[in-house]
């Protein structure tokens, strides 16, 4: 159950007290009423010298702490005046969020931190991170350069609140080998009423599998990936701030792949990563993150094929962005902001993009990265970089709103997991999240 929303002054006596964090982490995630920063006032950074010494929050998504610090080290070989400390911060997006709360209420905070696509939005709403713009402008960053669905969704109030760095979307994977016993072309099925024909028929070949496609496992951010088949079918999370998870079409796409686990029984659920699932020769197929893809090459002992998200029966292929970015705190001083978004340039450069996607499988971020040397060691990036053109920026209800893509995780889970009847589940979760925008999103807007 979702605790009461917390105004501004009551949320900072409370997170001053012994085991704040643990009592914010039961609440599914920090209170949006969090720092007296104002995050909306543009800082003048002329005659502003950078600070000697930042701190880097990071989660190292995609096991990305080894080229983090040769980053690191080639930006102090380049600016010697500016030593960077890199923090491990949190193994996962969600543990790295509560330390960076905490440190709102009175502790040390970073100069630069990972925010993940349904963190960021929080801190806007907290006024707990600066805007972009001046520090670009500062520094010199040109954000024409970055791709444009990549840098986009850190856009709110006509203003940028982050630089994408670690960004990905989920593509589909599957077994070559089993995909050649079953006779099916080798390619990734272009609907998922394809994928529903060649279940049954993954099935029947032999292959030795619990199942021939695994759901994403519902813990692991189900919310996102199945944007794929909502907007597929014409529903969706919600429309901007309107809730619409239990529309007919929402409720369609729920049915469906309820439908693929337990009446037709081609599909299942991952306990912990589909990606592991396929990796161990257990699943023929599933979907996983871009960020997975050097992963699972180097786990698998067969070939590996990958595609676009299949379509759905209303529109063409349609793909969500995902991942995390960097943004800077407003409670720190404007020579420390300077300094970190001289860093954030570097981090997020041309040569510093095409090594994070060379060492884990995120998305290239930059438009002049030369990303030749990717695909010359694996031309299945090129899947994910094609997939850009029919990505579509998140639900807000799954983005935006603290807390949500837990209730979606656990909506799916009854749904798919427990064989809960979907129309009642999708309204109980549209009371849910309407509860959550009235109480902790309106206010702060």
């Amino acid at each position: 159950m979702r605790a009461p929303s917390l105004d501004r002054r009551s949320f900072l006596t409370f997170a001053g007290l012994a085991g704040a964090t643990a009592a914010l982490a039961a609440c599914g995630g920090p209170s949006t009423s969090g720092g007296d920063g104002d995050a909306g006032g543009d800082i003048d950074y002329s005659g502003v010298q950078p600070a000697s010494e930042i701190t880097w929050w990071s989660n190292n998504p995609g096991s990305s702490e080894e080229v983090s610090r040769q980053i690191i080290e080639r930006f102090q070989q380049q600016n010697p005046g500016i030593r960077v400390n890199l923090v491990t911060a949190g193994q996962n997006y969600e543990e790295i969020a509560q330390r960076f709360q905490t440190a709102q209420a009175g502790g040390t905070l970073p100069d630069l931190v990972v925010l993940s696509d349904v963190w960021w939005f929080r801190y806007y709403m907290q006024r707990s991170i600066v805007p972009m713009d001046p520090l670009i402008d500062a520094v010199g960053i040109d954000t024409g350069d970055y791709r444009e669905q990549l840098i986009e969704d850190y856009r709110y109030d006509g203003k940028l609140w982050a630089l994408p760095w670690a960004r990905s979307t989920p593509i589909f994977y599957y077994n070559k080998a089993h995909w050649a016993a079953a006779g099916l072309p080798d390619r990734a099925p272009q609907t998922w009423a394809e994928m529903a024909e060649w279940g049954p028929r993954l099935q029947g070949a032999g292959n030795g599998t619990q199942n021939a496609f695994q759901l994403p496992a519902l813990a692991d951010y189900a919310g996102w990936s199945f944007q794929n088949n909502l907007w597929g079918a014409g529903g969706a999370w919600s429309d901007e701030w309107d809730i619409t998870c239990d529309s007919p079409e929402s409720v369609a796409a729920m049915q469906f792949l309820q439908d693929a686990v337990y009446t037709d029984r081609w599909a299942g659920v991952a306990g912990t990563e589909g990606t592991t699932d396929l990796s161990a020769g257990a699943v023929s197929a599933t979907i996983g993150s871009t960020g997975s893809l050097v992963t699972v090459l180097e786990s698998s002992n067969f070939d590996v094929g990958a595609g676009f998200l299949p379509a759905g029966s209303v529109s063409g292929p349609v793909c969500p962005t995902g991942g995390a970015g960097v943004g800077i705190p407003a409670g720190i001083e404007p020579e420390r902001q300077l300094a970190a978004a001289t860093f954030a340039a570097f981090l997020t450069s041309p040569e510093n993009t095409v090594a994070l996607s060379q060492a884990t499988g995120y998305l290239p971020i930059r438009e002049s990265a030369d990303i030749s040397p990717l695909l010359a060691e694996t031309s299945l990036r090129q899947v994910a970089i094609d997939q850009l053109d029919v990505t579509r920026t998140q639900d807000r209800a799954r983005a935006f709103f603290p807390g949500a893509d837990g209730e979606i995780a656990r909506t799916c889970a009854n749904i798919l997991t427990q064989q809960a009847d979907p129309q009642a589940e999708l309204a109980t979760l549209k009371t849910t999240l309407q509860g959550i925008y009235d109480g902790d999103v309106a206010p702060n807007l």
